[in-house]
């Protein structure tokens, strides 16, 4: 089978497109034929050797596929030879077959196409675990979201309107921020033209959001511990800006807020009924047509490194998505 390998930590442009040993499917696993892969952020960190997960080359990244189920290991209960299911992995998507745990793998709502579901699992599920686990959102509260038109920030866009938040959006651009708008978007600001502290002390009549979902970092993090209301809660979900920032304890104890890390893959081993029960969710909406996954491009196999350089170069707006047609 042909898949996308990284044969040495490092540059993007070394992975190359080659013929590797096909999976095998162990107790428990279930072997996908993949239609569709997602690109996400942590799959350049990946590569980079920069992601908690460090896989020893040669190796194919890819979080998250969607295909049709080939084949079953013993003990294998749920999936059956020819369903249509998604799955997350903890790499290796970029290939025409994988093999992941039963309790990886959902089938999604019969209405979703492939591509969608491959680009469905990892922010949606991040998105639902962050805002009704992590933070507690009630109804009515307010929401502002980070990054909003990339794919973690829009996912959250739309479930914090699903859970009847009032959702601010904040992106770079008039594209970006109208984008945000498209998806549920209750107020947007845009941090290239306006600051990003003031116009959210600004919407909220100088309280701030109730809750602040970042998976940008960096000064965006810093803007948000003085715009979080007294009893916040400020969700860490990704440092796609690229700094890391440091936390004053002070502004935590004197506001009474909480920050919050968000590892959603760590729940794939710690509480997995969770996630089943989070999808169950997700689909519902999704049948609703509450949640859209807005899909930016697709790339055939052979191109997944330039889908990897635009998503770094944070050039995309919703999810890529790379075909194994």
């Amino acid at each position: 089978m042909k898949a996308l390998v990284c044969k040495a930590l490092g540059a993007l442009e070394d992975l190359v497109v080659e013929e590797v040993p096909p999976p095998k499917a162990g107790d428990g696993d279930v072997l996908i034929r993949v239609e569709a892969c997602g690109v996400n952020f942590a799959d350049t960190l990946l590569i980079a050797g920069k992601y908690q997960i460090k896989p020893e080359p040669p190796f194919s990244p890819g979080m998250e596929v969607a295909g049709r189920v080939v084949g079953v290991g013993p003990g294998v209960s749920r999936c059956r030879p020819g369903d249509r299911v998604m799955a997350v992995l903890d790499y290796g998507g970029f290939a025409e077959e994988v093999a992941a745990r039963e309790t990886d793998v959902f089938l999604p709502p019969p209405e979703m196409d492939m591509v969608s579901a491959a680009a469905f699992p990892i922010v949606y599920g991040t998105s639902h675990i962050a805002l009704a686990d992590r933070a507690s959102l009630r109804p009515g509260e307010v929401l502002a979201v980070h990054g909003a038109a990339g794919g973690a920030g829009l996912s959250a866009v739309e479930v914090g309107k699903a859970m009847d938040a009032i959702v601010i959006a904040s992106a770079g651009g008039d594209q970006k921020t109208r984008i945000a708008r498209e998806h549920g978007a209750d107020h947007l600001i845009d941090y290239a033209q306006e600051d990003l502290r003031d116009r959210l002390k600004e919407l909220t009549d100088g309280r701030g959001a109730d809750v602040i979902y970042d998976p940008v970092g960096g000064a965006a993090f810093e803007a948000s511990l003085r715009a979080v209301n007294w009893g916040g809660r400020l969700l860490v979900v990704g440092f796609a800006g690229g700094d890391v920032p440091q936390i004053p304890a002070n502004i935590l104890l004197v506001k009474n807020i909480a920050a919050i890390g968000v590892h959603w893959g760590s729940y794939r081993r710690h509480a997995p009924a969770r996630l089943a029960d989070s999808f169950d969710q997700l689909f519902r909406w999704y049948r609703q047509g509450r949640l859209r996954p807005r899909i930016a491009a697709t790339y055939p196999l052979d191109r997944a490194v330039e889908a990897l350089e635009a998503l770094r170069a944070r050039r995309a707006t919703g999810k890529l998505v790379v075909t194994m047609a």
